[in-house]
């Protein structure tokens, strides 16, 4: 007990004399250490964050850690998050699989003078969101895609990846209220969920292709949900059938874009993302507005919404550009 006492009195100390972030007063890039968390790790969406979250750290010159738990388990991000407070990080920047679930979190992330930034999905009590684009423009670019495919008439279903995820959720949300505008020929027959594991989004969507013989399109929203439901449209040879559309990174969808199983999708550059991510973290760690249009090096000037931060607008990949991207 004695030991563990002295060493509240020592920690307690640097705390002090460090601010309460951790970071000294008049810190210099080398000493700011920013941590980025995925919803999970080892997908080809996320590996291209990561790749864009390093450029921009070596840029800086400042420390970037990248790491997240291996499936979209919320509760395993939170356990990440506690341990990077106690190593006293200056920012952390999070992707959450649950957006209200993070609320209380980022709350003692920000007590303990920690800024607390959401990235690709929004999370509760954020200090800042990095978002990729507006919500409007994934929304209603996905379905104009299917429109001009179908004629704009038949029955459609959703694959998404957790109901608890906000960015799904709001995409989902324009999808419909667009449609019942634009579309009213459209009917949503399903909403499934996939919990970001591509296995069981070829499954659902099997399923769906059996249940909804007449169906006339699948949007699959995630980078994960999209490969898995490209697949079950194959092994059904229903590519000519239903047209498929999504989001997810030119690298998983070449082979099926190559083999016609769908025709286009939408993304985003994930490493532009990460970048920007980390850009908005070292400008907020070093006392730099964020609230006002702001430069980030080789994206130029970015954009700003309140306290959300936007990259731009989705990318149309087809079999005419899906070559140029390498992520």
């Amino acid at each position: 007990m004695k030991y563990l006492s002295l060493f509240g009195i020592a920690y307690s100390l640097f705390l002090f004399s460090c601010g309460e972030g951790g970071q000294a007063p008049g810190t210099t890039a080398e000493e700011i250490t920013i941590g980025m968390m995925p919803k999970l790790i080892g997908i080809d969406y996320f590996n291209a964050c990561e790749q864009g979250a390093v450029e921009a750290g070596k840029e800086l010159g400042i420390n970037v850690v990248f790491d997240g738990p291996t499936t979209d388990d919320v509760s395993k991000q939170m356990e990440m998050v506690e341990s990077w407070m106690i190593r006293g990080f200056d920012a952390i920047c999070v992707a959450p699989n649950d957006r209200e679930a993070f609320g209380p979190m980022f709350q003692r992330v920000k007590q303990r003078g920690i800024y607390a930034l959401s990235w690709d999905a929004e999370a509760a009590e954020r200090d800042v969101h990095v978002n990729m684009t507006r919500n409007e423009s994934i929304g209603k670019s996905l379905v104009d895609l299917a429109a001009a495919a179908t004629g704009g008439e038949g029955e459609y279903a959703i694959v998404t990846g957790r109901l608890t995820t906000a960015n799904q959720n709001a995409w989902i949300k324009v999808m419909r209220d667009y449609i019942a505008a634009s579309y009213p020929g459209f009917k949503e027959v399903a909403l499934k969920t996939s919990e970001e594991d591509q296995a069981l989004a070829t499954q659902v969507t099997g399923d769906l292709l059996k249940t909804y013989p007449n169906l006339k399109a699948i949007f699959a929203i995630t980078s994960v949900a999209l490969p898995g439901a490209a697949q079950a449209v194959e092994e059904a040879g229903a590519g000519e059938r239903v047209f498929l559309t999504g989001l997810s990174s030119p690298k998983s969808m070449k082979q099926y874009i190559d083999r016609g199983v769908l025709k286009q999708f939408v993304l985003w550059s994930p490493v532009d993302l990460g970048y920007l991510t980390v850009h908005t973290a070292y400008r907020l760690v070093k006392g730099l507005p964020v609230d006002q249009p702001f430069e980030a090096s080789r994206l130029g000037t970015v954009e700003v919404e309140g306290s959300e931060v936007i990259l731009g607008n989705p990318i149309v990949f087809d079999k005419s550009n899906i070559d140029q991207y390498d992520f």
